[in-house]
């Protein structure tokens, strides 16, 4: 008799099962079985033969789906490391890696997932694909490394966006056996055609907001080999290619590539990961990479390839808005003049205001009070449409909105700064054009979102203003001529590390959206700062020199590794949490906790630790996850590398 691991896309380990004689010699690790499951019968993947057998009663497998393994060899080696270095269940690791149509039956569609002509001719694709001439560069090592079938991991320093997406385009040329990660939806869709029209049927599109019925036909397609080019977002990276020659990580600074939820891997790193298991050359890039990621290629982790530009660029201008004459509080005239002229050509003009709502907030001019959520402490923002104060973090809502101060009952009540509905207002007074308003206030529906991408690719749609949901989640089929940033310094002033790096790339997105010839302009008050400084001479690699010098200082990464433990509970947890952090010793540095409300108005309690040596993080947070192991009340996430504070 028998013995064998199942795991389940559950939040729990592996389970022992028994295996019948009918069954001996058949099961595989990674074949996809049925096994009992507390009341139920579920699907689940064989992880091997058990080393040990456990007391008790043990349950028979009663069927086996499929001849051959599910998972291969390197995905159940790629699962058991997700499991350790993530600090999270073996299930949950594998309920992230295969589809949830995977474990349950789902009806096919009859119809073929790509379709002769699936895209009109009047719409060409959202992005385009260059070939580039390779010989023109020095990409011998990373061509090398395809050609041999080894693992290399290699950094692209790309001079623009559409030489990023044209490098695996022009590499799958002479090769397959692909995945190509996008960061967002919008941009897998916006390069889908175009990789289409190049590789037809090999390609095959992979993201989470497919229907259940298209996902489970797709990963039909790259089982069979019908398609060997996954192009796809996070969860692409478990794309089951029975071999991998190339991953292409697109953007690979981006938060997004981030899972907020159990097990909070990077989809990045999960991708130099899987292509080292599986002998597969990965090749990271971004205009802007992360310093991390720069830092590996000093350490020799990732070789670095930095290809240079000798092509125009946009013109940055950075405008001291202390000595500006603003047209509103907020508003340079410069930049209403500039943006007229490029109306007046028929160009599109695009602003950014990296906050919705009407005005960021009401005070009292007597008492200096502000209105902020009973919850969340953080001040309300006004909105004119429904006259209401809102909470942007947990959706707290106060209307109408208040007459009097609620602390001196003072009458004397004002609306300060500006939001994009109070900028869209003031923008169609002063250059007499209907402007279109992108936002989370708009629309956060993918169907609404798609269509105010189209409407501002129309002629009409001249002038755009929005947020940062306009440039990371919409692509749009043409360039702007103009872009006006327009509160600048907020993000340099969130709570982050990494705010100064985060605000050049996000600066640095809104730029590659730009013509060539086009001009952005800054507005901000501290002009003097670096960040400014480098971004007006293109010059990234001096800002993260000096990122690098002031992280060294501080020990933060890419000089230490974090880890970011969350812990929510109805009760006070400060002083358990305090006194446990007394009790670890060794090279690790503890911040807080720091107690906050949660989304859902529960207490959330973070803790941050910090340490040169990630096997001291993984030891301490252990502790935690041991003294809170039988306390139903309390609910713990952990994030290895986390990428927001």
């Amino acid at each position: 008799m028998e013995f064998f691991d199942v795991i389940f896309p559950v939040n729990i380990g592996p389970l022992t099962y028994r295996c019948s004689e009918s069954f001996a010699g058949l099961l595989k690790p990674g074949m996809m079985v049925g096994a009992p499951l507390k009341n139920r019968l579920a699907k689940g993947i064989i992880i091997g033969k058990s080393p040990a057998i456990p007391a008790g009663e043990i349950k028979d497998i009663y069927e086996i789906h499929g001849d051959e393994p599910l998972m291969g060899n390197g995905m159940m080696t790629l699962l058991k490391w997700m499991s350790e270095y993530y600090m999270a269940e073996q299930g949950l690791a594998l309920r992230n890696m295969l589809p949830e149509e995977a474990f349950k039956k789902t009806k096919k569609r009859t119809r073929k997932i790509l379709p002769a002509a699936p895209f009109p001719k009047e719409k060409p694709p959202a992005c385009n694909l260059n070939s580039l001439d390779l010989a023109k560069y020095d990409f011998n090592g990373l061509m090398k490394s395809l050609n041999e079938g080894i693992y290399n991991a290699f950094l692209l320093h790309a001079p623009s966006a559409d030489f990023e997406y044209s490098l695996p385009a022009t590499i799958l040329q002479e090769t397959g056996n692909a995945i190509v990660l996008a960061p967002e939806v919008s941009l897998a869709e916006g390069l889908f055609p175009a990789f289409l029209e190049r590789f037809g049927d090999r390609v095959c599109l992979f993201h989470s907001e497919l229907s259940k019925g298209s996902r489970s036909e797709a990963i039909e397609r790259i089982r069979s080999g019908r398609s060997d080019i996954v192009l796809g977002t996070r969860s692409a990276v478990f794309a089951p290619l029975k071999k991998v020659s190339l991953i292409a990580v697109l953007h690979e600074q981006s938060g997004s590539y981030k899972e907020e939820k159990n097990p909070c891997y990077n989809a990045r790193d999960v991708a130099v990961m899987r292509g080292f298991i599986e002998k597969a050359t990965v090749l990271l890039s971004s205009v802007c990479p992360s310093i991390e990621s720069l830092h590996n290629c000093t350490t020799g982790k990732y070789t670095l390839l930095r290809p240079g530009n000798d092509g125009k660029r946009p013109a940055i201008k950075i405008l001291d808005m202390r000595f500006e004459k603003k047209l509103k509080p907020y508003l340079a005239k410069t930049v209403i003049d500039a943006a007229a002229k490029h109306i007046h050509k028929d160009k599109k003009v695009m602003f950014i205001m990296n906050r919705r709502g009407y005005s960021t907030l009401l005070q009292c001019d007597d008492c200096a009070h502000t209105e902020e959520c009973p919850q969340c402490k953080i001040p309300l923002i006004f909105h004119k449409k429904d006259l209401s104060l809102k909470c942007h973090y947990c959706g707290y809502a106060l209307s109408p909105v208040p007459e009097r101060c609620s602390r001196c009952k003072s009458f004397n009540l004002k609306m300060l700064g500006a939001g994009t509905q109070r900028v869209q207002e003031d923008l169609e007074e002063l250059l007499g054009i209907r402007a279109l308003r992108i936002d989370h206030d708009i629309s956060s529906k993918k169907t609404e979102l798609k269509s105010l991408a189209e409407n501002a690719s129309e002629a009409d749609g001249r002038v755009i203003i929005g947020t940062k949901l306009m440039t990371r989640r919409l692509v749009f089929s043409g360039k702007f001529s103009m872009a006006a940033v327009l509160n600048a310094d907020l993000f340099m002033n969130i709570p982050d590390f990494r705010s100064p790096e985060k605000a050049y790339q996000e600066i640095s997105s809104i730029i590659e959206m730009l013509d060539p010839g086009g001009e952005i302009f800054i507005q901000t008050r501290m002009p003097q700062n670096y960040l400014y400084r480098c971004l007006k001479n293109y010059d990234y690699l001096s800002f993260v020199k000096e990122e690098n010098q002031r992280r060294k200082e501080l020990n933060y990464p890419p000089y230490s590794r974090l880890l970011l433990i969350k812990f929510t509970s109805k009760r006070e947890l400060s002083k358990e949490l305090s006194d446990i952090s007394g009790k670890i010793a060794g090279d690790i540095q503890i911040l807080g906790p720091y107690a906050a409300k949660n989304k859902s108005g529960g207490n959330e309690f973070k803790l941050l630790l910090k340490s040169a040596v990630r096997g001291s993080l993984h030891a301490a947070a252990k502790i935690f996850l041991k003294a809170f192991k039988n306390v139903k009340e309390v609910k713990i996430r952990i994030d290895v590398d986390p990428i927001t504070i």
